[in-house]
């Protein structure tokens, strides 16, 4: 076998790999737009190419046009495509631990204004004594000597 057969068998070879890749890639992108597709439903949050999210208010399949609810009162009309992700889904609305609806309250935690907020136990910040208050320092603030 010669040098030139061994150089064409290795093209070949990393010709092979390029074209199965671009294959794997292919079906990876099917498949994701196939699970966008099954997520636009209404009631969805989605993110929309251009950076805007909102709620799926209505989806006409036959002219691809999603409305997005983007604020209290407005509604804008995009195309189906312009979706780059799915936030959450109608079903995503309530987490749930073990079978049961999880609730996040955040403002549970935080005080009210006004509110003193007593500290917790532990060891006690210890108050500086007098010796440890006064500047340690061993010669001349100047620095020069014979002064």
């Amino acid at each position: 076998m010669g040098a030139q057969t061994g150089q064409l068998l290795f093209f070949a070879l990393i010709i092979v790999v390029f074209v199965v890749f671009m294959f794997r890639n292919s079906r990876k992108r099917q498949r994701d737009q196939a699970a966008l597709t099954q997520g636009l439903k209404p009631g969805a949050e989605v993110m929309t190419t251009f950076g805007v999210f909102g709620t799926i208010q209505s989806v006409d399949e036959t002219e691809n046009r999603i409305v997005l609810k983007t604020g209290p009162t407005s509604e804008i009309t995009i195309h189906r495509q312009a979706i780059g992700r799915i936030v959450s889904t109608p079903d995503d609305a309530t987490a749930q631990l073990n079978g049961e609806p999880v609730l996040l309250d955040d403002a549970a935690a935080a005080p009210e204004f006004g509110q003193r907020i007593e500290p917790t136990a532990g060891p006690a910040a210890a108050t500086p004594t007098p010796e440890e208050q006064t500047p340690r320092s061993g010669g001349r603030a100047s620095g020069r000597s014979g002064e």
